[in-house]
Order: structure tokens, then sequence, then C-alpha cells
């Protein structure tokens, strides 16, 4: 029988239930301080901490807080930056030691996050490896290394013993701080403060149009039922920013990932894999695959494949039962000796990757502040972001990480969108099956090799 037979496909996430207590609808006229629009990671960091300051914050959400990509993700919490780190190099080398202070604290941050709000979210502070499965990845991993250490960061590399990873995997390096976590409680946490705190929080709330300058100054949020007049408002709706006409063009590219679980498995059989670490792994192909253990003896998993939205607004889906096949079958190969266990359920996010392979914040005049997509890494860097954003609208201070990927123009190029394009996705995909045939059987690579050039993928002399 197929591991995906009986597989559980859902449009929320699969790390935790809808809440039972969604607030009603925004259905009048309301005025305040500072409206956030978004009530995931950086909208409810930033309007916590707007309150924090005293600041008068009311907070707009579609569905509910927590809804989107932060609670869908693997709950890999990143101390490193998103993308590439080697493009990144060689766009920002100069820049690189600031992004690393950035990015390490932003992991700092929500470990602090968690304490100070005692969220029950099981974490564990394991770091996450990026991990190699074959000798062209290992040697990735070292340059990517020593590019991070040059920067200041911290990190080790070792053998897949020396990391406590499991045998299929050759070896690579790791991000000491950080960790693993479920997102989805993570949220839930989030929310729970929020709620207690003086934010005034709309959920069932779709934004339908943000107007700058209404004649008295400010700005004016409309929903499908009423209205928030602010002096100042603050996007923070990753993916999903692109609704509006305010919103800058090109700044970010909405893209799809799935992820997956497996059934509970017998703890003798992962004791058997050597994971005694427990660190999250990120494979180091184009597209990466993901895989982490959980608290309930299970391994979330996924990526591999990401599908770029033809258009806004984004559709609600649930994952592509073809896609979570994949998915299953790279476990399989990942996981020999797990290779019978079944795939429980599967789910699915949009995120943003930006124009600049770096999280973007800045201003759309002076009354409007944005905060959006993170390249994967929101977990820590939309929460710590969002929260720079507060400090800098209640004190009209720059934080210095802020400032590190501050944008003074909202215009942005066009570079990553081709890269990111569908014909670009497809060749990094078909680049990266090609890329693991090579490591196995010779049959199996003339397979990937055939495969890419049916797709057309393949550049003359490749």
């Amino acid at each position: 029988m197929s591991t995906t037979a009986n597989t559980t496909y859902t449009t929320f996430t699969g790390w935790i239930d809808p809440p039972a207590n969604v607030r009603p609808p925004l259905t009048e006229s309301l005025t305040c301080s500072v409206a956030v629009i978004g009530g995931g990671l950086a909208g409810m960091a930033t309007a916590l901490r707007l309150a924090e300051h005293g600041v008068d914050v009311v907070l707009l959400e579609s569905e509910f807080c927590g809804y989107g990509a932060g609670s869908r993700n693997a709950g890999q919490l990143a101390s490193a930056p998103g993308g590439d780190i080697q493009m990144l190099n060689l766009l920002y080398r100069k820049r690189m030691p600031a992004i690393i202070r950035l990015t390490e604290n932003a992991a700092g941050h929500v470990e602090s996050l968690i304490g100070k709000l005692g969220i029950d979210c099981d974490y564990e502070a394991t770091g996450n490896v990026f991990a190699a499965v074959s000798r062209g990845q290992l040697g990735r991993t070292r340059r990517i290394a020593k590019i991070l250490r040059r920067a200041g960061a911290h990190v080790e590399e070792g053998t897949a013993r020396e990391l406590g990873i499991p045998h299929g995997f050759l070896g690579g390096m790791r991000e000491i701080q950080g960790g693993i976590m479920n997102p989805g409680r993570f949220l839930r946490g989030l929310r729970s403060a929020v709620l207690a705190s003086t934010v005034q929080v709309f959920e069932q709330s779709k934004v339908v149009d943000v107007v700058h300058g209404d004649g008295n100054g400010g700005v004016t949020v409309n929903t499908a039922h009423g209205v928030v007049r602010a002096r100042k408002v603050v996007l923070a709706t990753n993916a999903y920013a692109g609704e509006w006409n305010i919103t800058p063009k090109r700044l970010s590219s909405p893209m799809w990932v799935t992820e997956v679980e497996t059934e509970p498995i017998a703890p003798e059989r992962l004791a058997a894999l050597g994971w005694t670490s427990r660190s999250g792994l990120i494979t180091q192909h184009n597209i990466m695959e993901n895989y982490r253990l959980t608290s309930r003896n299970t391994i979330v998993f996924g990526v591999r494949r990401i599908e770029r939205a033809a258009s806004y607004p984004l559709p609600e889906r649930s994952p592509d039962p073809a896609v979570v096949a994949e998915l299953a079958g790279a476990f399989a190969r990942r996981f020999p000796p797990l290779a019978d266990v079944a795939i429980d359920r599967a789910w699915g996010g949009w995120i943003g990757i930006t124009s600049t392979w770096l999280p973007v914040a800045g201003t759309i005049g002076d009354d409007v502040h944005y905060s959006l997509a993170c390249n994967g890494h929101g977990l820590a860097q939309a929460t710590y972001i969002g929260s720079l954003i507060a400090d800098r609208i209640a004190t009209g201070i720059t934080p210095d990480d802020l400032r590190t990927i501050w944008v003074d123009e909202p215009k942005f190029g066009r570079a990553v969108p081709m890269i990111m394009g569908r014909l670009g996705l497809r060749a990094a995909w078909a680049t990266d099956r090609f890329n693991d045939a090579i490591n196995g059987s010779k049959g199996n690579a003339r397979k990937g090799f055939a495969a890419a050039r049916r797709g057309g993928l393949l550049l003359h002399g490749d």
C-alpha cells in the first residue's frame, strides 16, 4: 500500500486545530494611533510591542490570528539568513556581519519571547543543520560555513556522527543558535498574549483597501463591514500584501510550500537513526528539503518543490497529492529504515520571496510601514522585525538591526522574481533531481537526465 493512501489534506496547518474563540469582525468605524494589518508573526509581534509602549492599536486579520504561514512551516527557528547564502555574500559582502547580527538576534529574541510569555510550544534549543546528502552538497556547506564565520556567525562543521544527525547524511554545518518548536502552538501563545493586551483585535476582517491621506492626514483602512482611520498603518501580511494597490510593486513573489507529517514512529526505530542531536535538517539542494523530529514521535518534512502564484488574490488551497507523494518518496530515500512509515497529514502555505533576497522593511510616505517576506525564515525574523518596527514607530528611532534591511525608497527590481518564475523553479527542481540521480545508480542518473531533457530545462553543454 502507498504510504500516502490515507493522508489527510488540510487547508490549515497540521500543527494545531483552529481556535474555538475566533473574534468577531469589525462592523463599525474606529480611530486609533496605529492600525496593524495581518495577524501573523509580524503583525502580532508589532501590535504587542506597540501596546507595551502604550500606543493605541487596532489589529485586523482576515481569518484568525495565526492562520497564515507562521503556523504552517516546519517549526525550525533559524539563526542564519534565508535564501542562498552564497548569493547573499556576492550581493551584500560588506553588509554580511550586520545581516548575521540581525538573524542571530532574531532567533534569540524569539527564544526570549517564549520564556517571557510562558508559551508552551515544545521548543528545543537544538540548532539546525545544513545537511549534505552528497559530496557536492558537503562542499557547499563548507563554503557557507566559511562565509558565515567570516561574518561573525556561530556555526560548527562535522560529520553526521559528530553532528548527531541520521546516518543517511554525510555531515554538514550546524547553526548553534535556534532550534525546533511547534509553530502552531507558538502562534497560539502569541495570539493569547495579544488578546490579553490593550490591542483591539478584529478577526474575520479582510482588508479590501488602504487609502493614503484622507484629507485630514493619516490612513484609511477599509474592510467589508467597517473602517479604521489611523495616524499610521503597518502592513504585515507577508505574501498577501500584493492584493492592494498601495503595496510596492515587485516587493515579493508569493510561493506555495508543502509540509507533511508521518504517523507516530516507535521510539526504538527513531533511536536507530542516530539522530541524537535532534537538530532540524535542511538539505543543500537548490530547493531544500527539511526534516525534523517532533515531541509526538513523528517526523515533519517538506518543501522540495515550490509553486509560484499566478496572480492575486491568492487562492485558498490544500496540498497537491502528487507533490505529497514526491515528498514521501524523498523521505523513503533519506530514511530507508522508515520507508514503510505512512504519511498521516499534509498542509501548506503561502510565503514571500523578496526581490532583494533579504527581509524587507520600510515606509510608503511617512505613515505606512511595511514588514514583509523573510524568504522562508520568518519564524524568527518576522517576529523580531515586527517588534523593531513597533520600536521605531513608538520612539522615532530606527534600531540598528532594522536599519540593516531598511529600504529608503520602495522600488524593487526583477532579479529574484525572474529566477523564481515557473521556468526557473522547474529548472531548479530538475537540476536537483538530476544531481540526486547522479549520486544514486547510473541507471537513475540516466533517468534524471532524460527527465530534465524532456522538460527542456538543460542548456547546451550541460
